[in-house]
């Protein structure tokens, strides 16, 4: 199961509705976390690295649009405060 991180301009953030998304913001901590259902984000602010049962790593930040698939446990370590427009589908 893969994390994917992109890089999407602000029309292509519009066109997707992605600034009338809810926002979800965290201090520094690490938690575990499940995906039941497939979640998109766009990171405002914060820097996170989230690590997967099978050792993956992935690290995002501001400005970048990450894809949770439906099934996923992994532990989240957010290293600076996150601020994210979220949506879950």
């Amino acid at each position: 199961m893969a994390i994917t991180v992109k890089k999407m301009d602000d029309n292509e953030l519009k066109s997707a509705g992605v600034f009338e998304w809810p926002v979800w913001e965290k201090e520094i901590s690490r938690f575990d976390w499940y995906y039941d259902q497939t979640e998109d984000c766009y990171l405002l602010a914060g820097k996170v690295t989230v690590e997967t049962p099978d050792g993956e790593k992935v690290t995002f930040g501001k400005g970048d649009f990450v894809t949770f698939p439906k099934g996923l446990s992994c532990v989240w370590d957010i290293q600076e405060p996150v601020r994210k427009h979220y949506n879950f589908r």
